[in-house]
């Protein structure tokens, strides 16, 4: 592998991307870079697939298996804090409120490690068929692979054979984590509008306080998973936001909050937002409310990994990484990636690699602080470090492209 090669351009790509995110959907920039780098390892590149920010690489290579590699562009509405020279400063409206701009998920070092795949695959020459490179929007959103699907489909009307994606996680830098079957939840959203009767302050007996009453639901919520759904099914009932109230002297006619799902099982599935619905209506009727309106986001899909390619590409890593290679645990964290091979009913699979330095790591799971000391996702803290976390993923990305290729 001529990875040493290619490793300062991964590395510059990196500090480029990490210190310039987009949010969801305003990937412009990152965009145009993705496409720009494309055309210069020589894959046909075609930008705004799908009406969106996503942009396709192919590079066909005679007859053979054609192979999806996706990474995924977005930023989100978090402030970085200043660890690394190479910091996000960037700012960005996000519902009303000018908001920090951060890579806090790791979308960058699956960018800058896809690009450098690709390079390296692409100076390759003992392998065939075809290469497909999706920089895809709005993973945050886990709406933007859907977005993709109708351009995906006129590009590759004959579909293609395999799907491969990855993700950064809170782990050592240098392992990598497969497994068969469901690896990552299945998300819902759901928006709670709460219909009081709003008021002056000093009078709260003239009115129904949505507040409250909102406040009462968020609180009875956090029963669903302690008290109805049994210890061995696996739920996640978070309340993300609460939004209500433009002065303190003046009770609200409305109050809002979101809350999102994450299960593995369907009847789970049903129990919790059935849950949900009983809660918020019951509780609004108990307080003399109008009943709640009750609307559903987006959703994402169970993220479940084909039993014969992961054990494929199992195979393949035990090779690649030795030791370094270990049994993934599901998550319950969600993702949109298999949106992307469900254009064409394709099988795929999806794995993940550590991005934190193995003594940290080490050290903080043995004294059991690992949840203190090692970020997770999403958080201002989460900067991974370069190396090995960068040759790591490239490696990663070209073992599997090349298992699945002829």
């Amino acid at each position: 592998m001529t990875l040493q090669r290619h490793r300062p351009f991964i590395e510059d790509l990196y500090r480029e991307l990490h210190a310039h995110p987009e949010l969801s959907l305003r990937e412009h920039r990152t965009a145009a870079r993705m496409a720009e780098l494309l055309r210069e390892a020589g894959y046909e590149t075609h930008e705004q697939v799908g009406e969106s920010t996503g942009v396709v690489g192919i590079l066909r290579r005679g007859e053979g298996p054609t192979v999806l590699l996706r990474a995924d562009m977005d930023g989100l509405p978090v402030t970085e804090v200043e660890q690394v020279p190479y910091r996000s400063t960037e700012t960005d409206d996000w519902e009303g409120q000018r908001v920090g701009v951060m890579h806090a998920c790791g979308h960058d070092t699956h960018m800058a490690s896809l690009q450098g795949a690709l390079r390296v695959l692409a100076e390759q020459d003992d392998w065939s068929g075809t290469i497909v490179a999706v920089f895809q929007p709005a993973e945050e959103l886990i709406t933007g692979a859907l977005t993709m699907q109708e351009g995906l489909r006129e590009l590759l009307p004959d579909g293609i054979d395999i799907a491969l994606g990855q993700h950064v996680f809170p782990g050592a830098a240098g392992e990598v984590f497969t497994a068969p079957g469901p690896v990552m939840a299945g998300s819902d959203h759901v928006i709670v509008t709460v219909h009081g009767r709003g008021g002056h302050g000093s009078q709260p007996e003239k009115t129904i306080d949505p507040i409250v009453l909102a406040a009462s639901m968020v609180v009875r919520l956090q029963t669903i998973v302690s008290r109805e759904v049994a210890p061995s099914d696996r739920a996640v009932v978070t309340v993300g936001t609460f939004h209500a109230g433009t002065k303190q002297n003046i009770i609200p006619e409305h109050a809002r909050f979101e809350i999102n799902i994450r299960t593995f099982e369907q009847p789970v599935r049903d129990k919790v937002l059935a849950a949900i619905e009983r809660i918020v209506q019951g509780e609004a009727q108990a307080a003399g409310a109008p009943p709640a309106t009750i609307e559903a986001g987006p959703a994402a899909p169970l993220t479940i990994n084909d039993d014969a390619a992961a054990a494929k590409l199992g195979a393949a890593f035990d090779a690649e990484f030795g030791e370094q290679h270990l049994p993934q645990e599901p998550v319950l964290g969600s993702e949109d990636f298999s949106d992307l091979p469900a254009t064409w009913g394709a099988p795929y699979v999806y794995w993940v690699y550590g991005g934190f330095d193995p003594e940290t790591v080490a050290s903080a799971r043995e004294r059991g602080t690992f949840d203190v000391d090692v970020p997770s996702n999403h958080s201002p803290n989460f900067i991974p470090v370069m190396q090995p976390t960068l040759d790591t993923a490239t490696r990663a990305m070209v073992t599997a492209a090349r298992t699945f290729l002829a």
